[in-house]
């Protein structure tokens, strides 16, 4: 098999791997927004559930500063839960809106922050100064997944690629926290690489996107070929 069989081989694995995450990810919004329709009919609005799902984290960050990880990790899960239904309450009560979207996105930063803040506080309590550059790591690398998503947003490029976006890091962290000898560090590696990772490839997608859109401005803007008539009438002037 020849390097380039091979690169179109591993190509393919690659985009059926993320086909099947997305189909996954789009089951799990469809029953996401079925139960939003139920919750929604209770009158509880969109943003209530994103500052209860604040609330909740801020629970969970304190049990596991206090040595609970299990707990926490439970509390964390569950908060998460939260921060997945409110945007399908927003939409089955149809009552999507751009502040309600900004408090949705603001609130998830915070929510981040708050768990990586506990874990830097216990691995500094513990004397792990190793741990507590990866924990580090991985809370500037989360955080910037999703600077890079809006700002590239905000140049009008659409920007979900990645290896590893918000879903899958709760999960990852969830269970690192709740099978805390087991996995806690060695996900914590695993956050403060790939999501580094993961800022660096929605970068260059960005660049590629926007090195497009400044291709077709430019030749737009370039003024076109001048008939030789207009040519030689400059000449006299």
């Amino acid at each position: 098999m020849s390097h380039y069989e091979k690169q179109d081989e591993t190509q393919g694995i690659g985009e059926r791997a993320t086909g099947v995450w997305t189909s996954l990810k789009q089951a799990a919004r469809q029953r996401t927004l079925t139960v939003g329709r139920f919750v929604g009919a209770t009158g509880i609005s969109a943003n209530a559930l994103t500052l209860l799902g604040l609330a909740l984290n801020a629970a969970a960050a304190t049990v596991v500063a206090s040595g609970w990880f299990a707990a926490g990790g439970a509390i964390f899960l569950l908060a998460s839960a939260f921060d997945m239904l409110d945007g399908a309450v927003a939409r089955a009560s149809g009552t999507v809106s751009p502040f309600g979207a900004f408090l949705d996105s603001l609130i998830d930063r915070y929510d981040e922050a708050l768990m990586f803040g506990a874990l830097l506080i216990v691995f500094s309590r513990d004397q792990q100064p190793v741990l507590v550059g990866a924990t580090a790591a991985a809370l500037v690398g989360s955080l910037l997944v999703s600077y890079a998503r809006a700002r590239g947003e905000g140049l009008g490029v659409e920007c979900e690629v990645g290896i590893l976006q918000r879903p899958e890091r709760v999960v990852l962290l969830g269970a690192g926290l709740i099978l805390t000898d087991l996995l806690l560090a060695p996900i914590i590696w695993v956050l403060a690489i790939v999501t580094n990772v993961t800022v660096v490839q929605r970068a260059i997608y960005i660049r590629r996107r926007l090195g497009g859109k400044d291709s077709e401005a430019q030749a737009l803007s370039r003024p076109g070929p001048r008939s030789p008539d207009n040519t030689e009438e400059e000449a006299h002037r």
